[in-house]
């Protein structure tokens, strides 16, 4: 039974798409998490990497300080104190710039982390396009497909800061190691305090007969639009957020699959091993495979600019992926 979470049960925002809609990044809501954390565990302990105040455990630094370590910039020496910190019991978050980890300390949370399967959650701010202005140097794509190929590692993508709030109540609870993935722009908040969330379930936003979207963080929003936009041409899209992309919900996307005979993923990563490759990997398993357009970046680095303006050069905003899902329409007509 594929869990559908619709409007009309109030489990996302009404209006969802209100000319000024309430927007907050999902660092903000990773952040909070903490907060809440902290309060009811005294076990919970929190480290990054000099960069406090951009993936917002400053407010847990300010109100815990004794949990708190800031390892300055040395990302591979915050996984290694953070894997020690687990193994004595605790419950370690780590956060710090997605490009720097996982990026720059893979080695350390492939063994120390993932090798010894220790409480380490990591969050990696700043991924994707949405960082903008920084440029490619700091705009983490690969990110998704750097974590989910390690053993232990749960992998999360939430689509905006109050799925990151619970994402993180969530992998605190895990007893092994968890990567989460938040973006620095104010993005639209869309979900809801009631909108369901458990690790490994995909939520259906909206149904749909002609084409499953699954899509993931910031993503899901745009395809939401997208999907509107297509039904006023006679396209039926249902939009499928995957927050969770290992483990990955196989139970939904070969119902989707089975539903509507086409997917086309999204995601502000590169298509080579990320959430679409995830996808792809489940439909090539089903007795009877349909076909898989996987959108996001193709196998390039980007350039610097304004957000919504780079989701737009790279066809990731709604527009863009009306146009993939138009084209995969008509590829399923011959």
């Amino acid at each position: 039974m594929i869990r559908m979470a619709i409007r009309a049960d109030m489990y996302l925002a009404d209006p969802l798409f209100e000319p000024t809609p309430k927007a907050a990044p999902s660092r903000d809501g990773f952040g909070k998490a903490l907060l809440e954390l902290g309060e009811k565990d005294p076990n919970v302990w929190v480290l990054t990497a000099d960069v406090s105040e951009s993936t917002r455990t400053h407010w847990f630094a300010e109100k815990f300080p004794k949990r708190f370590v800031q390892t300055g910039v040395a990302e591979q020496n915050l996984a290694g104190v953070a894997a020690g910190i687990a193994a004595c019991g605790k419950t370690a978050f780590i956060s710090a710039y997605g490009v720097f980890s996982p990026g720059r300390n893979w080695d350390q949370v492939r063994v120390s982390i993932c090798y010894n399967n220790v409480p380490v959650k990591i969050h990696g701010s700043h991924t994707g396009l949405t960082v903008g202005p920084d440029g490619a140097s700091h705009q983490a794509l690969e990110d998704i497909a750097i974590t989910r190929v390690l053993p232990n590692m749960v992998v999360l993508a939430p689509a905006d800061a109050e799925e990151a709030r619970k994402a993180a109540h969530a992998a605190a609870i895990l007893p092994g190691p968890v990567y989460i993935r938040t973006c620095r722009e104010k993005m639209p908040v869309f979900t809801t305090d009631r909108t369901p969330f458990e690790i490994g379930k995909a939520n259906a936003y909206r149904d749909g007969k002609d084409v499953a979207i699954f899509a993931c963080g910031a993503e899901v929003y745009e395809a939401l639009r997208a999907a509107e936009s297509l039904s006023k041409e006679g396209i039926d899209a249902a939009v499928i957020g995957l927050h969770t992309i290992k483990p990955i919900d196989e139970a939904a996307i070969e119902e989707w699959a089975r539903r509507t005979g086409l997917i086309v993923t999204v995601e502000d990563h590169q298509v080579n091993g990320g959430m679409g490759s995830a996808v792809a990997e489940v439909v090539s398993g089903l007795q009877s495979p349909v076909q898989v357009i996987r959108h996001g970046i193709y196998d390039r680095f980007c350039e610097s600019g304004e957000p919504m303006e780079l989701l737009k050069k790279y066809g990731l905003d709604a527009a863009g992926i009306s146009d993939v899902v138009k084209k995969a329409m008509e590829k399923k007509k011959q």
